[in-house]
């Protein structure tokens, strides 16, 4: 039996069927309505869950969810920072009734990303792992003692708002200093714009690379500076979790070793302890369908 997976972000909400193995047989695609109200971004959930209903002839044995949080798992509500129109939106229940008759399982879109990865891509055999997304924002979910970590609310891993610098520029999550603040796409580009960085106002991470790659000093300190700040995060959520392994993927980890070069440089002067003297850090493998693997991973466990 195939279960049916969906991972639903602010761009964009993707189905798909995977066999018992987590290998996806059929995926969907929609674009998430810009702006839309609760009830017309829930249409488009509802017809990607129907395109993919067709090509199971309607025969599924689960539904795995990973949404964009923040997330209410006991709930089974979900209020995104990335979709405004959905805030306490009771997900589980409406994907319940599209899909009846079926065991429904929600998760937060980051522990179906590190899950995805702990079953079938970079994070195979480490049991104690942190995922991440670097890219338009930053977000991730942990996996320990090979099973996902989801915390009280549903909402364990939220690492992109760690607080690494002592009144640093402020977060979308009403903070300052956060991580996701400095070494997300955008707030890369904020800050080699602000430091003398010349590039077309539609210029963004992917330019801020290509510039870093071709000797551009400020595109460089830009990544410098977001890289140093995800090692301080991994360090200390390393020394916390006991991690073994970190596993980062999304749009600005694409840029290889221009973030990782310096990343795992300064991870080697921040994780001092003994125990964290082999925490690895490598590039994803899953790529965009990290989250749908991991959701369907997430409906199997009990």
């Amino acid at each position: 039996m195939l279960t049916l997976c969906l991972d639903i972000g602010g761009t964009k909400i993707a189905a798909g069927l995977a066999d018992p193995d987590g290998t996806l047989v059929h995926t969907v695609t929609r674009p998430t309505p810009s702006g839309g109200a609760a009830e017309e971004v829930w249409a488009a959930v509802e017809a990607t869950i129907a395109d993919a209903l067709h090509a199971a002839a309607g025969a599924v044995a689960a539904v795995g969810i990973g949404s964009a949080g923040p997330i209410d798992l006991p709930g089974g509500t979900v209020s995104p920072i990335n979709i405004k129109g959905w805030q306490g939106f009771p997900l589980r229940d409406r994907a319940a009734a599209a899909v009846p008759g079926v065991p429904v399982r929600l998760g937060g879109d980051g522990v179906c990303m590190a899950l995805g990865e702990h079953w079938r891509g970079a994070g195979r055999g480490a049991d104690f792992l942190l995922g991440m997304v670097v890219s338009t924002g930053v977000g991730g979910g942990l996996v320990l003692g090979g099973i996902p970590y989801t915390g009280r609310t549903g909402n364990a891993g939220h690492v992109g708002h760690v607080v690494v610098e002592d009144g640093g520029p402020p977060c979308v999550c009403g903070g300052r200093g956060c991580v996701e603040a400095i070494a997300s796409g955008p707030s890369m580009v904020r800050w080699a714009r602000a430091n003398g960085w010349s590039a077309p106002p539609v210029a963004g991470a992917r330019e801020l690379a290509a510039a870093a790659a071709a000797g551009d000093p400020v595109a460089d300190r830009a990544f410098r500076r977001g890289a140093t700040a995800l090692a301080a995060m991994i360090a200390s959520v390393g020394a916390v979790c006991d991690l073994d392994l970190v596993v980062i993927g999304g749009g600005v980890a694409n840029s290889g070793r221009l973030l990782f070069d310096p990343l795992r440089e300064k991870l080697a002067e921040y994780a001092g302890l003994d125990f964290l003297a082999g925490l690895r850090v490598v590039p994803a493998e899953l790529g965009g369908q990290a989250g749908l693997v991991g959701a369907a991973r997430l409906a199997s466990l009990t």
